[in-house]
């Protein structure tokens, strides 16, 4: 049985396996520039972000109907309960869909329909992370969000994700500020590709509660002190940052500097159909390579249910941490 854990960085739309995408494709009578899988799958190697989301965000054109949003939120559900996900806080992009004609609607009751059955199904309770696109426009975001208002009881929170050097978060102060006046909470990407100071902007202009991916922070020893102290979680996603280039190999990945250093860290996957796994995967990649041991996974696991949006619910947060620190590891062969 797998290490309970929660995963607290997961882009939907990164869960589009090759197989997937052409089914899809094949139902909406798309055509996509690939002759099959395993073309497609060797497109998934990539310099940089931008290289990636350019793929990314052409794939999405086989997504246009709600049972297109929730065959592949269903099938994301089935892959990571087996991988021991008891909790999911998933984000989406409406302004990758809305742009193409995509309703906000067709999205969200797509998703929904698929979330709404998760506990019953993989035993994974959800909450739903509205995104805005940081190299689109701040007045976009604000469209977005005020399009969002019949789904609101659909949505926990908001994010920021997309191309990050030259967006930071300040961009976002007024839409985030809206965002709070609704009562929804409040996350962004900060750090990875960006520098530090886009991790404190985050946390100062937009008042985020976590800070997803975040690594770039251990090049500020105030700024890691400050994280450390506050207790503020990062969801970080360490195959995502070596598809990416942001880290050489996963070797010289800085997560369990970032424990050493009293971090709130969380590992995550990101987008797992581009980047080489779920998150299941993702921590016998960072035990294999970092040599993290038991205890330091069983952390990271507390972790994920300590920073996961369960106010609502403190009861199965206790119960699942209980579940985590209950856990044993099958003895070393």
């Amino acid at each position: 049985m797998p290490l309970p854990k929660a995963e607290l960085h997961l882009h939907i739309e990164g869960t589009l396996e090759p197989e997937l995408a052409f089914e899809l494709a094949a139902r909406n009578s798309v055509e996509l520039p690939y002759k099959d899988t395993e073309e497609l799958r060797r497109a998934y190697l990539f310099e940089d972000l931008q290289s990636f989301l350019d793929l990314y965000y052409s794939l999405m054109a086989v997504l246009r109907t709600e049972d297109d949003f929730a065959e592949l939120t269903d099938a994301y559900l089935a892959r990571a309960a087996a991988q021991g996900v008891r909790h999911a806080e998933i984000f989406f992009d409406p302004q990758a869909h809305t742009s193409r004609g995509i309703p906000l609607a067709t999205v969200v009751e797509g998703l929904a329909r698929a979330l709404d059955r998760s506990e019953e199904r993989h035993g994974i309770s959800t909450r739903l992370i509205m995104c805005f696109l940081r190299d689109e426009s701040a007045e976009s975001a604000m469209e977005t969000l005020q399009a969002a208002k019949p789904h609101l009881h659909r949505i926990a929170a908001v994010g920021l994700d997309s191309a990050e050097v030259g967006h930071p978060p300040s961009k976002f102060r007024e839409v985030y500020e809206a965002a709070a006046t609704l009562g929804l909470r409040k996350v962004a990407h900060a750090g990875e590709e960006g520098p530090p100071a886009y991790v404190r902007e985050a946390l100062d202009v937009l008042g985020v509660e976590r800070i997803d991916h975040g690594l770039r922070c251990m090049e500020d020893p105030e700024l890691v002190e400050r994280l450390a102290r506050e207790r503020i979680p990062l969801t970080v996603c360490p195959l995502s940052n070596v598809r990416l280039r942001v880290v050489d190999t996963l070797e010289q990945h800085p997560l369990a500097r970032m424990m050493d250093a009293g971090l709130l860290c969380t590992v995550n996957s990101d987008d797992p159909a581009y980047f080489g796994g779920y998150v299941g995967d993702t921590f016998h990649a960072v035990h294999e390579a970092l040599g993290l041991d038991d205890e330091q996974l069983r952390e990271l696991a507390r972790n994920s249910f300590v920073a996961a949006f369960l106010e609502d619910d403190e009861e199965r947060r206790g119960r699942l941490i209980a579940e985590v620190e209950a856990y044993e590891f099958a003895a070393p062969e």
